[in-house]
């Protein structure tokens, strides 16, 4: 099949989109899903792909990563190609690049040097800090050395540097001067998102009131959500307009709870991957921004023996909560059309007329048999 397809007609598959699931074609033309629909296409004289026995799903949205190809999104340009490559094969046609927690100074040079490629690639959404405004004792794969509080100063220098493409900032709420910084990122076009925070209900809540709107790896760097004290994730679960990040790779969060986290928050769950440098490699030494990573049996770990990301990819994610009893389509939304919404872009995540054309077709054990992203085909 050609790189590029102007005008593509795909026939006979179970369109996957939008909480639903039909039998139906979809054509592609200019880079946007020109109509789709559930009886005979129209003629069509362009190319044709039948897939029947197949399923079609909008491209995937990975709104956290860090990682993947055997490099780190922390080592800069150059490493971009290989870790877009290994995601692209894995369905993800969008993505928001991860840089875990360094001094302001050095995030500001990274800042600076990824603005110009995010701005001239579509299919980037923008950068993501995990930090460095998170607590120490929560910290996860995170340097010590490296976390603080914000600073107006800081936060200023962050945003001037990003230069508009700064998407997404995780900060713990119990910093000092946490929530001043979520209104200053806010107002300055930014999502915020509460994690590796050892806030409890109240706090957490006093964050997103504040204008944060995302849970960063829900149930992992956090307090557990307990009955009598649920924490940040009972604050997030309790206000509708906050979007919880989970990582289903069966590792980091249990099968029974990956699917009562959807039961709770229907329609508001984000699978991410938080994916490390292993992602589409495998087992071997890497590293994690200054931190040695061993990943042994797909699992990613510090020497400590803490978990570093993972070796997700959202392919995987999406079976691994089919498999924990998730609604196929609800899985997808997870993948699609509700991270895309997380940072903004309700345009993107959806097949619906006019939507850019990013798709996966994937078999009937939902492994991926080709993507594309603004019509163009990535694998």
């Amino acid at each position: 099949m050609p790189d590029h397809e102007a005008d593509l007609l795909i026939t006979g598959a179970r369109v996957v989109s939008g909480g639903a699931v039909e039998d139906g074609w979809i054509r592609f033309a200019a880079g946007r899903v020109l109509a789709r629909g559930i009886d005979a296409p129209p003629p069509h004289d362009g190319a044709v792909l039948e897939a029947s026995g197949r399923l079609l799903t909008p491209g995937f949205v990975d709104i956290h990563v860090h990682g993947g190809g055997g490099t780190d999104a922390s080592e800069g340009p150059a490493a971009l190609p290989a870790l877009l490559a290994a995601h692209r094969a894995h369905g993800t046609t969008r993505t928001a690049l991860s840089l875990v927690s360094a001094p302001v100074a050095e995030l500001v040079v990274a800042l600076r040097a990824l603005a110009p490629l995010v701005r001239a690639d579509p299919l980037l959404l923008g950068v993501h800090l995990e930090g460095p405004f998170i607590s120490p004792d929560a910290r996860g794969a995170h340097d010590p050395s490296a976390l603080t509080a914000p600073t107006p100063e800081e936060v200023a220098a962050l945003l001037d540097a990003a230069d508009g493409t700064l998407a997404q900032v995780t900060i713990a709420p119990e910093r000092p001067g946490a929530l001043e910084a979520i209104a200053a990122l806010v107002q300055g076009g930014v999502r915020v998102a509460v994690g590796h925070t050892t806030a409890d209900l109240a706090t957490a809540g006093a964050a997103f009131d504040a204008g944060a709107s995302l849970l960063t790896h829900t149930f992992n760097a956090m307090p557990v959500l307990a009955h009598r004290e649920p924490g940040p994730i009972g604050a997030a679960i309790e206000r509708p307009g906050v979007v919880l990040e989970l990582i289903a790779d069966g590792l980091h969060v249990h099968p029974i709870v990956i699917a009562a986290l959807f039961r709770l928050a229907p329609g508001r769950v984000a699978l991410i991957t938080d994916a490390m440098a292993a992602a589409g490699v495998g087992d071997g030494e890497y590293r994690l921004g200054p931190l040695d990573v061993v990943v042994r049996d797909g699992a990613a770990r510090l020497t400590s023996g803490s978990l570093a990301g993972s070796t997700l990819t959202l392919d995987a994610a999406i079976r691994t909560a089919v498999a924990a009893g998730v609604p196929l389509a609800e899985a997808v939304r997870a993948a699609t059309e509700t991270p895309a919404r997380a940072l903004g872009r309700p345009d993107l995540g959806t097949l619906e007329v006019g939507s850019p054309a990013d798709a996966v077709l994937l078999t009937e054990e939902y492994e991926v048999d080709a993507v594309w992203a603004a019509g163009r085909r990535l694998a």
